[in-house]
């Protein structure tokens, strides 16, 4: 069964996006585009799922 998390994401004063899940702890990652950050939030939510599970 998919899980629906909220993601935060922040722009850094480098122009990073940093995006990351408060419901999982230690989930988060940064890329150059929301694109890029929101495929890398997907890889980062599977592996701490299977980290918590």
């Amino acid at each position: 069964m998919k899980r629906e998390y909220n993601i935060i994401i922040e722009k850094d004063s480098e122009g990073y996006y940093i995006g990351y899940v408060p419901e999982l702890k230690g989930c988060h990652t940064q890329a150059k585009t929301i694109d890029e950050l929101m495929n890398r939030m997907q890889e980062v939510i599977e592996l701490c799922e299977e980290v918590t599970h």
